[in-house]
């Protein structure tokens, strides 16, 4: 590794690592500072072990060279070299990796907004699609959905299905999920088989702490509703859907789908952070460089990231120029060969920026 600069910030984080556990062998060391600095040290482990492996790597290249000068065991040592030659270019590229900012947000929740495009009913089904998807995909997980306010079209589709979807590292898998998704394939109202473009939007927000959002009771206006659509025999019997817009930005949160009119106001107002909260860090990013916006995108709904076509059994995905020929597994929920692609590819374009500065 020739840029002196990275092999300084992996001997400060090995000296960090070391630092942390002579702290943790303390005998009177409180259970509070255990835990800082157990997942402090949890942290570095990924990056210290690599960095262990790729001294070892280049130890045993100094060895064989040195082996070279030996006419018996030089076959021997050239073989030997360009296996650890390969290995030591493998390890750069991970602990490069390694050593990039993470994003502070990736191991948040988040709260997905998915709502029918252009297409009609056709579209509203497609919309009803893709939350099957991002639901199936969370299940295999282990997350937790939560609907919060979802609204039918005559035919079972979706106009709008808003929902919260906790675990760990939720954020991280479904960051580049927001924009438009196409889809292709013939309506199962049309007669005469032609193939049809709809597309849906998604929008992923990330749920804060909420410390991380301050919100005045006084800037809130609250409305009180019935709920509508399917939902058991409570619908239009009682106003408890909830609205709550937040008057200095406009920000507007509902939610209907629970009996109670304050469970609604709790996700409500969880949703309405989120959504400020968003605002808040496109604030943040305009004031700092393009660069982030232009590789991972603006998040925009107009910005169309993928299409899902049918009579080819296939789904691009525009940004990276992947296509995959597996289209009924991709719709049940098994994303992570898309997912792991995408991630990649934004790491790739992170490192090469970094690199660059």
């Amino acid at each position: 590794m020739r840029n002196i600069e990275i092999i300084n910030q992996l001997d400060e984080v090995e000296k960090k690592c070391s630092d942390l556990d002579r702290q943790l062998l303390n005998p009177e060391i409180s259970p509070s500072e255990i835990h800082k600095y157990s997942s402090e040290r949890s942290k570095l482990t990924e990056i210290v072990d690599a960095y262990k492996q790729y001294k070892s790597v280049l130890e045993q290249i100094e060895n064989n060279k040195e082996l070279l000068r030996d006419k018996e065991l030089q076959g021997l040592a050239k073989e030997e070299l360009e296996l650890l030659e390969t290995e030591r270019l493998r390890l750069e590229n991970e602990l490069q990796m390694l050593l990039l900012p993470k994003d502070p947000n990736d191991e948040k929740s988040i709260f997905i907004e998915i709502r029918a495009g252009t297409g009609g009913d056709e579209a509203a089904l497609f919309a009803t699609n893709l939350f099957r998807m991002y639901t199936h995909f969370a299940e295999k997980n282990g997350w937790k959905v939560e609907i919060m306010n979802m609204n039918y079209t005559g035919i079972g589709g979706m106009k709008e299905v808003v929902a919260s979807i906790e675990g760990n590292n939720v954020y991280k898998k479904f960051k580049f999920e927001s924009g438009v998704h196409r889809v292709q394939r013939v309506p199962a109202t049309e007669t005469g088989g032609r193939i049809h473009t709809s597309t849906a939007t998604v929008m992923i927000l990330v749920e804060p702490e909420d410390v991380e959002v301050n919100i005045d009771d006084k800037d809130l206006r609250i409305d009180t509703y019935r709920a509508s659509g399917p939902g058991g025999q409570h619908v239009n019997k009682t106003d408890s859907a909830i609205r709550i817009t937040h008057i200095p930005t406009g920000v507007v949160a509902q939610c209907q789908d629970e009996r109670s009119q304050h469970k609604n106001r709790a996700k409500a107002m969880r949703m309405l952070r989120a959504k400020i909260f968003e605002l808040e860090e496109k604030k943040r990013q305009s004031e700092m460089s393009n660069t982030r916006k232009n590789m991972v995108g603006s998040g925009d709904r107009s910005e169309k990231i993928r299409t899902y076509n049918y009579k080819d059994v296939r789904v691009t995905d525009h940004r990276i120029g992947l296509t995959l020929h597996k289209l009924e597994q991709v719709l049940e929920g098994e994303l992570d060969e898309i997912i792991d692609a995408l991630c990649e590819y934004y790491q790739t374009q992170s490192l090469k920026q970094s690199l660059k500065n």
